[in-house]
C-alpha cells in the first residue's frame, strides 16, 4: 500500500527475480499517454455538477484563498462553500498571518449559485475546529468590478456579531470564457506530447494522441484534420492554432468519448458540459487544485479527528435527505437565499436522546407510560422559568450557542430591552426586515415563517419523502373539523422552527379569519429525528390551533400552529373576524422550536418549482418571512389573455 515512486516501481518491473531483465516489451506510447493522463486519477465516484442550462452558462470561476490577517497566532484553515459544495485548505503553520494559496474552480451559472461563504477556523480543538471570522462574497459583482486587479481584500466577521470585524483574507477570483475554457483544456491535453516545449507539434505526436483517446473515427480523419490546423504546409502546428481547431471540432463532432483523466464515460449529446467536466478533473487529478472537497458545510470541513473516528465507527453520519432527520448527529438544510447547504445547530446530548426516544418501539413504548404528561409538565415548568427575571441571564449563553444563526441587526430592540428570555425569544424585527414578495398581488402566497420548509402537491408525497408517522392525514391534522373535507388532496406546506429563529409566524395570504380552533394533545418535539419516526404521529397528536382563512384567490386555507417540547404557549395577535393582509403578523410562540402547516385546497396554487424539487430529495429549504412561495392556481386561470394590439412595452 502507499505511493512510492515511479522511477523505482518502472525499475522493479523491467527485473526478473534472477537480477536479470524481463522480457516483457516497454509499454507502448499510447499506453505511457494514458498513464500520464490517469496519473492521479480521481475516484469513481466522485463527478462535476452539471449544467442545468447551457443557456445559462457564464463561466468558470477560479477562486483562490491567497492568505489572512488575523488578530492572535494559531494554526488556520479556510473553508469556502457555494451552493452544494464545500472545500477545505490545508492547516496553516502556527501565525497570525496565515498563507494558503489554495484554489478551486467552480461552475457559474446565471441563475445559480454564485454567493460564497469564507469561513476561517482556528484549529486547537481536538473533535472540532472554533470558527473565528467568515465573509459572503457575491461572485458575480466581484468578477463585474471595473479594477483591473483579481485580488481584493475582505474582512473577517465575527460570528457572534457581523459588526466586529476579526482579521482580514486576500482573495483572488477571475473567470474564462467559455471558449477560452476549450481552447485551454485542449492546450493542456496537447502539451503533455510537446516534450521540447517548444509549442508546436509534429503529425506524428498529433497522431499519437489522438491514437490515446481512442476514438476509431477521429482516428480516420486526423490526417484531415492535422492539415486544416497546418496552414504554411510546413509540417508542424503550433499548440494555439490546435487547440482552435479542436475546440471547434469538438463542437462538431467530439474527438474524445470519454474522460481520459477519470474514465468516465461522456454524453456525446450534451458537449459543453463534457468539455467542462474534463477540464475540471484534468486540473483536479493533476493535482494542480490544492483544496480538499467532498464537504456538504464548512463545519462538517472543519471537523477534527474525533469526528472522522465517529464515522469511522458509525457512531454518527453527515448527509441530506432523511438521513440527515431521522438517524444522524447533524440537520443539514439548503438556504434558500444564498443557494447553498447550511448545517443547523443542535445539541448531540438532545440528538443521542430524541434517537433513545423517537426511533424505537420501546423509546415510544415509554411515551405511553407516562412520559407525554411529564413532556407536558417539563414544558410549563420551562415556560415559566424562561418568564422569570433570573432567566434573561440565559440570552447571552444562547447567542453565543448560536452565533452565526442569529442576526442581531435585524432585531427592533437591543438586547437590554429584554427583562426575561422568553421577551428575547418572542422578538420582534425591525420594519422591512422581512419583505413580502408580490405587494399588492394576493395571487401570490408568501412564506409563513422563518423557518425550515418541506413542500408537497398532496399528503401522500409528504408520507412519501418526509412525515413517516404510520396515521397521518389532512382529516386527523384538522382535527376533524367539520369543513376538514375540503382540504382532502389539498397541497401541504411545513414550517419547522428552530430554537434560533425568529419565533413570529405572520399569513401567507390575504383574507379573512372565519375560525380558530384550539386542539389538546401531547407535546412531541418536531425534530426531522421524530417526524420521521414511524412509531409516532408528531403532527396528528401534538397539541395545534386551527385556522381557517377565507381568500379571493386560494378559496379556503387552514393555518396549523402545533405546539412543541418546551414550547408554553402559542399566542395570537389577531382574531376570529378580522380581515388581514399576506405578510401580516398572526402570532408567537413562547420558549421552544415548534411548527406551521399550511393546507390549501386541491387545485387552488402552484407552489415554487425549486422548493417542491428540493422536498422531493428530502431535503428542508430554510426561507424566511415574505419570500415566495406560490401562485393561485384558480386566479391564473381566471385572467383574460391580454390584446397583444393593445401592449405597449415599458422603456
Amino acid at each position: 500500500m502507499g505511493h512510492g515512486s515511479s522511477k523505482s516501481s518502472s525499475l522493479d518491473e523491467s527485473a526478473d527475480s534472477s537480477g536479470g531483465t524481463n522480457s516483457k516489451p516497454p509499454p507502448s506510447f499510447r499506453a505511457r499517454i494514458k498513464q500520464k493522463l490517469h496519473l492521479r486519477r480521481r475516484p469513481a465516484t466522485s463527478q462535476h455538477a452539471k449544467l442545468n442550462s447551457h443557456e445559462n452558462f457564464v463561466g468558470i470561476a477560479l477562486v483562490t484563498l491567497i492568505n489572512a490577517e488575523m488578530k492572535f497566532k494559531d494554526k488556520w484553515l479556510a473553508c469556502i462553500s457555494i451552493g452544494e459544495q464545500t472545500f477545505r485548505t490545508d492547516v496553516s503553520d502556527q501565525t497570525s498571518m496565515p498563507t494558503w494559496n489554495s484554489e478551486k474552480k467552480f461552475v457559474l451559472e446565471s441563475n445559480g449559485p454564485h454567493i460564497a461563504k469564507i469561513s476561517v477556523f482556528e484549529t486547537n480543538r481536538l473533535s472540532k475546529n472554533n470558527l473565528i471570522g467568515y465573509c459572503e462574497i457575491d461572485l458575480f459583482e466581484f468578477l463585474s468590478r471595473a479594477s483591473d486587479s483579481d485580488i481584493e481584500v475582505f474582512d473577517l466577521s465575527d460570528p457572534s456579531s457581523s459588526n466586529v470585524v476579526v482579521g482580514k483574507i486576500s482573495i483572488s477570483c477571475s473567470i474564462e470564457d467559455p471558449i477560452e475554457t476549450e481552447k485551454s483544456f485542449a492546450r493542456r491535453i496537447l502539451s503533455i506530447v510537446d516534450y521540447n516545449g517548444d509549442g508546436k507539434l509534429s503529425f506524428s505526436e498529433f497522431s499519437e494522441l489522438i491514437n490515446a483517446f481512442g476514438n476509431q473515427l477521429a482516428a480516420k480523419k486526423k490526417e484531415e484534420l492535422f492539415k486544416a490546423a497546418d496552414v504554411n504546409g510546413d509540417g508542424v502546428v503550433s499548440m494555439d492554432e490546435l487547440a482552435t481547431l479542436l475546440a471547434v471540432q469538438q463542437e462538431k463532432e467530439p474527438l474524445i468519448n470519454c474522460c481520459p483523466v477519470c474514465g468516465e464515460i461522456l454524453e456525446i449529446s450534451d458537449k459543453l458540459n463534457s468539455m467542462i467536466h474534463m477540464s475540471l478533473c484534468f486540473d483536479e487529478g493533476t493535482g494542480n487544485q490544492i483544496m480538499t472537497g467532498g464537504f456538504l458545510t464548512d463545519k462538517q470541513a472543519s471537523y477534527g479527528w474525533m469526528f472522522k473516528l465517529s464515522e469511522w465507527a458509525h457512531v454518527s453520519s453527515y448527509d441530506v435527505g432523511l438521513n440527515s432527520g431521522s438517524s444522524a448527529s447533524h440537520i443539514v438544510v439548503f438556504d434558500r437565499r444564498k443557494k447553498r447547504l447550511v448545517e443547523e445547530i443542535i445539541d448531540g446530548k438532545i440528538v443521542l436522546s430524541m434517537r433513545a426516544i423517537y426511533q424505537s418501539k420501546i423509546g415510544l413504548g415509554i411515551m405511553d407510560k407516562g412520559a407525554k404528561e411529564i413532556l407536558q409538565s417539563l414544558s410549563e415548568k420551562q415556560g415559566k422559568k424562561m418568564s422569570s427575571v433570573e432567566s434573561a441571564k440565559d440570552i447571552p449563553t444562547f447567542l453565543e450557542f448560536f452565533k452565526d444563526q442569529i442576526n442581531l441587526a435585524e432585531v427592533k430592540y437591543p438586547i437590554d430591552h429584554f427583562k426575561t428570555f422568553n421577551e428575547f425569544f418572542i422578538r420582534e424585527l425591525k420594519n422591512g426586515a422581512r419583505p413580502v414578495a408580490c405587494a399588492g398581488h394576493d395571487d401570490v402566497a408568501v412564506c409563513a415563517a422563518d423557518s425550515r420548509l418541506m413542500a408537497f402537491k398532496t399528503a401522500e408525497e409528504s408520507l412519501r419523502f418526509w412525515i413517516k408517522g404510520k396515521k397521518f392525514s389532512i382529516q386527523g391534522l384538522l382535527g376533524n373539523l367539520p369543513c376538514s373535507n375540503d382540504f382532502i388532496d389539498g397541497t401541504l406546506v411545513i414550517f419547522r422552527l428552530a430554537p434560533q429563529d425568529y419565533h413570529r409566524f405572520h399569513f401567507p395570504i390575504s383574507g379573512t379569519i372565519e375560525q380558530i380552533v384550539d386542539i389538546p394533545g401531547c407535546l412531541y418535539t418536531v425534530n426531522p429525528i421524530a417526524v420521521n419516526s414511524k412509531y409516532c404521529n408528531v403532527f396528528t397528536e401534538n397539541k395545534r390551533a386551527i385556522s381557517i382563512i377565507s381568500t379571493a384567490d386560494f378559496g379556503k386555507v387552514a393555518f396549523v400552529a402545533i405546539g412543541a417540547t418546551m414550547v408554553g404557549s402559542i399566542t395570537f395577535t389577531k382574531k376570529k373576524g378580522d380581515h388581514v393582509q399576506k405578510g401580516d403578523e398572526f402570532g408567537y410562540f413562547s420558549f421552544g422550536g415548534s411548527t406551521v402547516i399550511c393546507v390549501f385546497q386541491k387545485d387552488s396554487i402552484a407552489l415554487d418549482e425549486d422548493l417542491l424539487a428540493t422536498s422531493a430529495r428530502s431535503l428542508e429549504t430554510l426561507v424566511s418571512v415574505g419570500m415566495q412561495l406560490g401562485v393561485s392556481i384558480k386566479k391564473r386561470t381566471e385572467l383574460p389573455l391580454p390584446d397583444i394590439n393593445n401592449c405597449v412595452l415599458g422603456a
